[in-house]
């Protein structure tokens, strides 16, 4: 499994629409925070190992309505396990 996180910047007032819409509709978003500063939403993402980061940040979140840019970070190990 690759742990990814996309930060979102959104279309103004869309912020809450587009954190909406990626937990319910895409299957790899575990985690979606409003954050402040340039970014707007902080996005973890599980992916298969086999998966392409690209296509996912391409074809899955950046097409989501109200989306304008992102910005992704790719996460090689965990120092923690996960509280949650």
């Amino acid at each position: 499994m690759k742990t990814i996180f996309v930060m979102v910047k959104c279309e103004l007032g869309k912020a809450y629409v587009v954190a909406d819409e990626a937990v319910q509709s895409v299957e790899q978003v575990s985690e979606v925070y409003s954050t402040s500063g340039q970014y707007d939403l902080l996005m973890k993402c599980y992916l298969a190992e086999g998966a392409d980061i690209g296509h996912f940040v391409t074809e899955r979140l950046q097409t989501l309505p109200g989306v304008k840019d992102t910005f992704t970070i790719i996460a090689y190990k965990a120092f923690s396990d996960d509280k949650s």
